[in-house]
């Protein structure tokens, strides 16, 4: 099970920090992974972080944000910094066995937080 925390509203440019607690288990071994979706849009791939610690990122994130893992605290990180207009939506944490980073393929999901950047 994964919960997703942290969004809110916050200014252009401001920052948040996304955590997502997975239940006790085998979550080191899990490839985790943050997406979004845009009210009216679909749900988009935002970074992904491997069971080594190898990150990936979507183009419009590069620079601007940072996955990351705790494995001794179950939780997996999304800092977001320089927040813009267009990074409003609602934030998915997850998890992959494989490192996958296609929705399709994601073996658990947690519930969204939402992210509101005002201009």
């Amino acid at each position: 099970q994964l919960q997703a925390s942290g969004g809110g509203l916050v200014q252009a440019g401001g920052s948040l920090r996304l955590p997502c607690a997975a239940s006790a288990g085998t979550f080191s071994l899990y490839g985790m992974a943050w997406f979004h979706q845009a009210p009216g849009k679909e749900r988009e791939f935002v970074a992904s972080i491997s069971s080594g610690g190898s990150t990936y990122y979507r183009d419009s994130v590069k620079g601007r944000f940072t996955i990351s893992r705790d494995d001794d605290k179950n939780t997996v990180y999304l800092q977001m910094n320089n927040l813009k207009p267009e990074d409003t939506a609602e934030y998915y944490c997850a998890a992959s066995f494989y490192g996958s980073c296609l929705s399709d393929d994601m073996d658990y999901w947690g519930k969204g937080t939402l992210v509101t950047v005002s201009s």
